[in-house]
């Protein structure tokens, strides 16, 4: 696809956003399952090559979970230049999810506040889409959660990793949406070190029989306290968790613009918590240590953001709700944009920029 049909793109993009949020959405999926976002695939640069979870990503920008919530357009994705691709959250049974409205654009703001509850197909019809997948190139990860009216989160999780275990490039154990009631109790404590113990116990199962041992992060909310924080890090650590997805939307409610829908109950994403959840990945990276993979998600809109996030102490990054307002040119962008700031500042290669302003970072955190 040349520049002017790329334009064309980024154009529809914004005509989307005169749509409701969710038919939007809907419209987006389509679009780009049908092959309308195609482009030809950039050229990898080596200087962005980045080695985590013991897997080789061509650079270091991901599509976060929740855009592609069945696994229906992983491949269209993946040719807007996005390193990475997660899909999600995936739920044993079909899940309709909250009632709508429930996804809204806060355009001043540059963030979305959503209530979605897990909405999404199943188990069964996610493993279908992915299995039909004409070319299985590409890091996928696979993001599972319970059923809103599961007796059983646990086994939830677990029948997650049995089934996609043998097929993901890595898993994520999503334990943070603030739209399923419940939910988040489970970063605490004995209910984080129970879930972890069945979920690490399924994946050894799973490695036995496939001869792969299938990474498994964890992705937390923002909203956490330090002690909170470093807690879920030690769980993490000593259940042999390979990293932290930070962060998931927050219940908080920062100063905004947008007077209509500023205050709809729900996750807020995008602008408003970059600096939030920078200054996690920052407190985390000092907590953790330089061994544990974290993925730094929240606000990332620019190479500027995505930086950042790397500085800060992040391995990987991870986008969505920018997509909503920076069209599907905006991996392409972030991408080129890292390559020139590593040659404006001397840098020779991504890895050389993580954590070098972790101290600064951190000390913003006030969790």
């Amino acid at each position: 696809m040349n520049r002017f049909a790329l334009g064309l793109s980024d154009r529809a993009a914004r005509l989307l956003r005169i749509l409701d949020a969710e038919r939007s959405h809907d419209l987006a999926i389509r679009a780009a399952g049908a092959g309308r976002w195609q482009r030809p695939a950039a050229a990898s640069d080596p200087r962005l090559a980045t080695g985590a979870l013991g897997l080789a990503f061509p650079n270091p920008i991901g599509l976060a979970a929740g855009f592609d919530k069945n696994g229906a357009i992983p491949d269209a994705m993946f040719g807007l230049g996005f390193g990475f691709v997660e899909v999600g959250t995936i739920t044993p049974l079909p899940q309709q999810g909250n009632p709508q409205p429930r996804m809204f654009r806060l355009a001043a703001d540059g963030a979305v506040i959503n209530r979605l509850g897990f909405n999404n197909l199943g188990h069964d019809r996610a493993l279908d889409l992915l299995d039909r997948r004409a070319n299985t190139a590409g890091i996928l990860g696979v993001n599972i959660g319970a059923n809103r009216d599961s007796e059983d989160r646990l086994f939830d999780y677990v029948a997650g990793i049995r089934l996609f275990a043998p097929m993901a490039a890595y898993l994520t154990i999503n334990i943070s949406a603030p739209n399923k009631p419940g939910l988040r109790d489970l970063q605490e404590g004995g209910k984080l070190q129970e879930l972890l113990t069945r979920t690490a116990e399924a994946r050894a199962a799973v490695a036995e029989e496939s001869l792969r041992r299938t990474p498994l992060l964890l992705k937390i909310a923002p909203d956490l306290s330090d002690r909170a924080l470093g807690e879920v890090i030690e769980t993490a650590i000593g259940n042999r968790v390979d990293g932290l997805i930070i962060a998931n939307t927050t219940v908080a409610r920062p100063k905004l613009k947008s007077r209509r829908h500023g205050q709809e109950q729900g996750g807020l994403s995008g602008r408003p918590l970059f600096e939030q959840s920078t200054a996690m990945v920052a407190r985390a990276r000092q907590l953790a240590g330089p061994d544990l993979v974290l993925v730094g998600v929240g606000g990332v809109d620019s190479a500027g953001a995505a930086w950042s996030k790397i500085a800060a102490g992040a391995d990987l990054v991870q986008l969505y709700t920018g997509l909503v307002f920076g069209g599907p040119s905006l991996p392409s962008r972030i991408v080129a944009g890292l390559a020139r700031r590593l040659e404006e500042r001397n840098f020779g290669h991504i890895r050389e920029v993580r954590g070098i302003e972790t101290t600064r970072w951190a000390a913003g955190w006030e969790g």
